[in-house]
């Protein structure tokens, strides 16, 4: 139900007009209290250190430039070091999705016009930044785009008259009036860069997710489905399309969900990962192969203990991917052959080839080449190129942050007879003979992990205040293989709620927690969590959930994105209400005492603002303490920087309210 992440809130409303008597007054009052008194919790979010963000890292082709994108702006730098160059535009708008030539002497890119509904130009440049020409204006949601082998074209993918940014985890259009069912199809469209002519081939009736080009640049192998784009990506097929009349093959079903398909150098495979995912864009599972022309896909990585989620070929028999494994990064390769899979690096840092178009390239003695992007809880993200394992550090963007917070841990417990891992922050200035509140964190997915990520995002605030951290990873989580990662089936609330209390209990007797203060918080999946916590025990002083899912059959029938649930469930909801029940909140709510924040944005598609309204609402009922804030024009992920900051402030200071009342 949400990417790889594990912060406060999901990696970026108009509720006021029901229910103006109920929230938005509350807002206003609590602005003005907080004007009036600043919290300490306000104090700790204005003592964060800000780092940047690099958005995007891709090595050319020939291993020789780095380009790379930080506040929106692009900047290209030699892979071994030296000095760097902007590439800008007219107007200075913000850059997204750069892509290289195969020859590496050009980029591509989009920028993004203002205004409220999405439009944006195409570019491409020199590499030294030189002849940046605009070769498309699209009214439309536009991303991914992608040269032509021999450069005379640019493929991307584009939503004609999309009228907010494409995805499920950002705003949803509000119902109105007569509802057709509108579909808008994401289209692979292509340019001729000599003439500038678009063209959109793939059929209107079929939502394109990825795509990778053949090298001889007749065709795609893509991943698609018909119908809508945000709920199919579940079922999406792997198909082989004619680059010139746009006539799809199906050559691959999966029994999971598929993601990063792409095309051997010789042309003659697709690989690709296939796993139990539980959303577009966090991956995770096994890497598969399979002939273009389509048959019988094998597995490369059948029982390993990790889970790749990004892969790129670094010659025609030998793949190289990156992965989770047990808390951390690491890369490691594998022949399509079928050898056994040969680990490359790994290490606590996260580091990972930040964008789609990812490439790795052999160089001497059998090294592969990356650029990535490498952070951890403690060391802000720097762009890295050179051999897996032996990277050179190549900007110095956030070489004066330092963080505000404590130690970061590798920790593992046991649950039952399974190996559990999560990672745990020290309160900042710990010191011994002194007991802290612990604060749980359980991410969102629930196919994703906590990872050591630069604290700012994550934990960091939570340690600043002076208490524990810890996000676990229980089953359904990636890391530990294809096996754990589909360990929850049929059994949300089960096996990964037991694996959480585990750790708390091994954490509380390895660290000095104060056992009476302890809260669990989460967004997506977490906010689920959280709910469901609250039902079995009363552990916890206090829980915030965020966009958390209370009732299943309701969900069901609200949300956008239902296709997401039958892997999980193996079946609908009104096929089998018996599997989803045992596993809701709502059917357990009386036994909830545990004070709750409640926060949600109003235009979540998926998780819908009403599933924790009837939270909210049974809770308030039920005479336990619990607030409720609505985030107007929000969805599933909190992309208004003000709104993303009150949700970790009022998360703060819930906590700090209620561990003040612990006994």
């Amino acid at each position: 139900m949400n990417p790889r992440t594990n912060s406060f809130y999901h990696s970026s409303a108009r509720f006021c007009v029901v229910a103006s008597l109920l929230i938005c007054p509350s807002l206003f009052l609590f602005a003005q209290d907080r004007a009036a008194a600043p919290s300490r919790a306000a104090a700790v979010l204005d003592s964060m250190p800000h780092a940047k963000r690099i958005a995007e890292v891709a090595l050319s082709p020939d291993g020789s430039q780095v380009a790379y994108i930080v506040d929106e702006k692009i900047t290209v730098t030699p892979a071994g070091g030296g000095s760097s160059h902007a590439i800008a535009v007219e107007g200075n708008l913000p850059l997204r999705d750069l892509a290289w030539s195969a020859d590496s002497k050009s980029i591509a890119f989009i920028a993004d016009l203002p205004g409220d509904v999405p439009a944006a130009q195409v570019w491409t440049a020199g590499a030294d930044g030189s002849n940046p020409a605009k070769h498309a204006e699209l009214k439309g949601y536009a991303q991914a785009p992608r040269f032509s082998p021999d450069g005379s074209k640019l493929a991307l993918l584009f939503i004609e008259g999309m009228p907010r940014v494409a995805g499920p985890l950002q705003p949803m259009t509000p119902l109105a009036g007569v509802i057709d069912q509108k579909i808008f199809e994401q289209r692979i469209t292509t340019i001729n860069l000599s003439t500038d002519r678009l063209t959109q081939v793939t059929p209107a009736d079929v939502y394109v997710y990825e795509y990778d080009w053949t090298p001889d640049g007749q065709a795609w192998a893509v991943t698609a489905a018909h119908g809508n784009g945000d709920a199919n990506w579940w079922v999406a097929h792997l198909y082989l399309v004619n680059a010139q009349t746009g006539e799809m093959r199906d050559i691959y079903k999966p029994k999971l969900q598929l993601a990063d398909p792409r095309v051997s150098l010789d042309g003659k495979n697709v690989a690709f990962i296939e796993g139990l995912m539980s959303d577009e864009g966090s991956t995770g599972g096994d890497i598969y192969i399979v002939p273009i022309t389509g048959g019988v896909a094998r597995n490369l990585t059948p029982n390993v203990k990790a889970s790749p989620y990004a892969l790129a070929w670094a010659a025609p028999d030998h793949l190289v991917f990156a992965q989770d494994i047990d808390g951390n990064f690491g890369f490691a390769s594998v022949s399509s052959k079928g050898s056994p899979v040969q680990p490359l690096w790994k290490g606590e840092e996260l580091a990972h080839p930040a964008g789609a178009a990812w490439t790795s390239k052999f160089v001497a003695d059998g090294e592969v080449t990356t650029a990535i992007v490498r952070e951890a809880a403690n060391t802000a993200p720097e762009v890295w190129a050179g051999s897996i394992g032996k990277w050179k550090q190549l900007t110095t963007v956030n070489a004066e942050v330092k963080p505000a917070w404590g130690e970061m841990h590798n920790v593992h417990w046991m649950s039952g007879t399974t190996r559990i891992q999560g990672w745990l922050m020290l309160p900042k200035d710990f010191a011994t003979g002194k007991e802290y509140p612990l604060i749980v964190s359980v991410h969102g997915g629930p196919s994703a992990a906590c990872v050591s990520q630069w604290g700012e995002r994550n934990m960091g605030p939570v340690s600043a205040m002076g208490y524990f951290a810890l996000c676990p990873n229980p089953r359904g989580s990636y890391g530990q293989g294809e096996a754990f990662t589909q360990g929850n089936v049929k059994d949300f609330g089960g096996g990964d709620y037991r694996d959480i209390m585990a750790g708390v209990d091994a954490m509380a007797k390895q660290y000095p927690i104060d056992t009476s203060r302890i809260g669990i918080r989460g967004h997506s999946y977490g906010g689920y969590m959280a709910m469901w916590a609250e039902t079995q025990t009363q552990r916890f002083a206090a829980a915030v959930a965020g966009a958390g899912l209370s009732d299943w059959l309701s969900y069901y029938g609200l949300n956008d994105i239902d296709e997401w649930m039958v892997p999980f469930f193996g079946a609908s909801v009104y096929d089998d209400p018996a599997v989803y029940a045992k596993s809701d909140p709502m059917h357990f709510v009386k036994a909830v005492k545990t004070p709750t924040l409640i926060l949600v944005g109003d235009r979540d598609g998926e998780v819908p603002m009403e599933q924790s309204v009837e939270w909210w609402h049974a809770l308030a009922t039920l005479h336990v303490p619990t607030k409720l804030v609505v985030y107007p024009d929000e969805g599933h992920m909190f992309i208004k920087p003000a709104d993303a900051r009150d949700y970790t402030l009022r998360s703060l200071e819930w906590f700090e309210e209620w561990f003040g009342k612990a006994p």
